[in-house]
């Protein structure tokens, strides 16, 4: 279903419909995300999500129309999916709270049927039929920013320690699920800059979630030592950016490892 471009090889969706190759270097230290990440987590969401609102309130109507990486869907069609992953948020917590948390934010990206390619259909059926909603590119900008500040600010009246389960059947802690949340706006973001060809708008506070939950081995020095700006290093460990042989041979070396979506 899904094309990679500039020579990937291996391609699979990441982050609902990210087409990115897997980089063979895998890792999985456990949940890093407790509840006094609460904050972190939230200003990580709201920066992004406020940045990503901006780009789309001052874009021009032939700019929704543009393609992306993330085959078939246009700009308009990943906002929506966005949009979509971001809003059911909202739903879960009017759900019957699960007893227990089961699942962190590492374990919510383990391959099963949510990346499936009959989930994948859906997906991208979903952005396309939601898409054809909205009257203009402008209205569905409106929309994306009126969704993520409900969203906002329902998750911060929560108490700490609240837990919501998922679309598939995943108990989690909601500070581990909305730092999922902060990775679709980060890594997705990237997505629309490249269609847009613009410079990556990865804010400071949602690109070290990201990171956090990406690099699972070598430590912030290591990660400095590779010399990549943070949009760079997401964009590489996510496939969206391909590592060349000396670049795999050097994260190798610094010992720094991240973790395979999906």
């Amino acid at each position: 279903m899904t094309a990679c471009r500039e020579g990937d090889e291996s391609c699979r969706w990441h982050l609902y419909a990210a087409c990115c190759p897997d980089t063979g270097l895998k890792g999985h230290d456990g949940s890093m995300w407790r509840e006094s990440a609460v904050s972190p987590v939230m200003d990580g969401f709201r920066a992004e999500a406020e940045r990503l609102a901006g780009v789309l309130s001052n874009l021009p109507e032939s700019g929704f129309d543009r393609p992306t990486s993330c085959e078939p869907w246009t700009v308009r069609e990943l906002v929506v999916h966005v949009t979509n992953t971001t809003e059911r948020v909202a739903g879960w917590l009017a759900e019957p709270e699960p007893a227990t948390a089961e699942v962190d934010a590492v374990g919510y990206y383990r391959p099963d049927r949510r990346f499936s390619p009959e989930s994948n259909a859906v997906r991208v059926a979903d952005a396309r039929r939601g898409a054809g909603g909205f009257r203009s590119g402008h209205e569905l900008a409106g929309h994306f920013d009126q969704v993520w500040r409900a969203v906002d600010e329902a998750v911060r009246a929560e108490p700490p320690g609240r837990r919501i389960s998922t679309r598939w059947d995943d108990a989690m802690l909601l500070t581990e699920f909305m730092v999922t949340r902060v990775a679709e706006l980060v890594l997705h973001g990237l997505d629309l800059a490249r269609a847009l060809d613009r410079a990556p708008w990865t804010t400071d506070e949602g690109g070290a979630v990201v990171e956090r939950l990406l690099v699972t081995a070598g430590g912030p020095d290591a990660v400095a030592a590779l010399g990549w700006d943070r949009p760079a290093l997401l964009a590489r460990a996510t496939g969206r950016a391909p590592l060349t042989p000396a670049e795999r041979q050097l994260v190798r070396e610094r010992g720094v490892r991240w973790l395979a979506l999906g």
